[in-house]
């Protein structure tokens, strides 16, 4: 590992946001004098900024990423995954893809409120509403604000189909309301967990849970009859996709009623922030891992062409899809999430309903 490794963070720099390129022009002055004196210049602390926005549930327009409306109760995540797609997005506020992703993190306060105007709105008809369509709706300071668990209690309050994708273990401090909309099918969760072991998680994923605790929630939340797909997202090339049995096995022994995956892709900003993070933490298999990437999109960090950009292509990719399918074949065969009912929220809405 490199001497200048960032600990805590996923990425290890800041990068230029590209709609600033021929606007502004950034200066280090304030940073080369802190140096010069002996000063230390960058804390590395995290930043939190409330924002109000006018909306917060989001139309996804991309065919091939399973879900139809997303609610981002926080901008930027503090987890630092060195790979998250959702880096590009922070560009769009005002911040880079890099470091400032990580510790320049948007709050909506006022997204409870705004989710309850949304989803009773005259032509809203119950689509399922994906919390952490980009970032995680569990990240840190969800501990503190709850407006995660705000948002849910408006939900199980209408009794509205609702999603969750998350790494975060802090999913079970809101188990009670979980349990309740697991009774009426309206809850279905999607637990991220990329490999089984904790060097490559604390590398990847520097500030999300533990392996363990992730492993405990899939447990848990099965115990509870409420649905969980355990997401392998991404599989990276000769860092973890030799573990796709083991994990596929250890999470369907929990209670785990699905198992997704992506190949991992680069796109924007992304590329030039996992390079500099593989050639500082994994040197040695940096060039490897880096080919084997570019080998699943055609010679390239990335795809974006629909449908083929998240499994990717080639000779790796669809080694990566046969073992996936072998294993779901072997460890979860015959398993399923049921599609989310949508009848309790529009009676409720529409009493009249209840005379069809």
């Amino acid at each position: 590992m490199s001497a200048d490794f960032l600990k805590g963070r996923g990425a290890q720099k800041n990068v230029h946001n590209r709609f600033f390129e021929n606007s502004h022009e950034v200066l280090d002055e304030y940073l080369n004098f802190c140096e010069a004196e002996g000063e230390e210049a960058d804390k590395n602390k995290t930043n939190y900024i409330e924002v109000f926005p006018k909306t917060f549930v989001n139309k996804v327009d991309s065919p091939d990423v399973g879900m139809g409306f997303s609610a981002n109760p926080y901008q930027g995540c503090e987890h630092g995954c060195v790979y998250c797609y959702a880096r590009n997005s922070h560009e769009y506020w005002g911040y880079g893809a890099g470091l400032d992703f990580e510790r320049n993190i948007l709050f909506k306060r006022n997204a409870p409120q705004l989710l309850e105007e949304k989803i009773t709105s005259k032509n809203w008809q119950g689509n399922t509403v994906i919390f952490s369509g980009n970032t995680d709706c569990y990240q840190p300071l969800e501990r503190k604000l709850e407006i995660t668990r705000k948002c849910l209690e408006v939900m199980l309050k209408w009794k509205h189909p609702t999603g969750i994708i998350t790494k975060n273990s802090l999913i079970l401090r809101d188990l009670d309301i979980l349990k309740e909309m697991a009774k009426l099918n309206i809850i279905s969760v999607n637990i991220s967990i990329t490999s089984l072991s904790e060097d490559t998680r604390r590398l990847l994923e520097p500030r999300t849970a533990s392996i363990k605790q992730r492993l405990k929630v899939v447990e848990v939340l099965s115990e509870n009859n409420i649905p969980v797909r355990v997401m392998m997202a991404p599989i990276i090339p000769s860092l973890n996709s030799h573990e796709i049995l083991p994990l596929v096995k250890k999470v369907a022994e929990l209670g785990a009623n699905d198992v997704g995956y992506t190949i991992v892709r680069l796109n924007g900003q992304i590329a030039e922030i996992f390079k500099d993070w593989a050639y500082k933490t994994i040197p040695d298999r940096a060039e490897r891992i880096l080919n084997q990437i570019a080998e699943c999109h055609g010679g390239n960090l990335n795809d974006s062409n629909w449908g083929r950009r998240m499994k990717g292509e080639g000779t790796i990719s669809e080694q990566v899809k046969n073992t996936m399918a072998i294993a779901k074949k072997r460890y979860l065969k015959d398993m399923r999430i049921e599609p989310l009912d949508t009848s309790h929220f529009l009676q409720l809405k529409n009493p009249q309903m209840k005379l069809f």
